[in-house]
């Protein structure tokens, strides 16, 4: 399934803008979204892109930790220090500028869930309430 990229029409002339001028010999082209500072910017000017950047940075961070955060012979408070400083601030960075949605924040918590049950040793299947299972953390 391919997006189909926006185009940008020109106020003054109608006409459809696929890049912009801006001296005689540098060309800018137009694009949907990318990313300036680790953040994701949008056209749409909505937090879908940052958010779907942000967790795939967070499973990333996780990841590299999963040795320290699944060890059973680190606590559970310890592992829940470590992924609050290292996983969740990175997923988190930058989220006080975003125009979140609903939608945004289900998705985070979701992620935010399947870390901590990782983290637990716990599957979904189990059905253990999510705040009993931040509780243990």
């Amino acid at each position: 399934m391919s997006k189909v990229a926006k185009s940008f029409i020109c106020r003054g002339c109608l006409n459809p803008v696929t890049s912009v001028d801006i001296a005689a010999s540098a060309k800018l082209e137009l694009v949907d979204k990318f990313c300036y500072l680790g953040d994701m910017l949008s056209v749409d000017g909505d937090a879908d892109a940052a958010v779907e950047a942000r967790i795939r940075i967070g499973w990333n961070k996780f990841r590299q930790l999963v040795p320290l955060l699944t060890n059973k012979d680190v606590s559970l408070i310890m592992r829940g220090r470590l992924y609050s400083s290292c996983v969740q601030s990175s997923m988190l960075h930058g989220s006080q500028t975003w125009p979140v949605r609903k939608e945004n924040v289900v998705a985070l918590q979701r992620a935010e869930m399947r870390m901590v049950r990782w983290m637990c040793g716990v599957k979904l299947k189990d059905r253990y309430p999510s705040k009993e299972l931040r509780e243990r953390l």
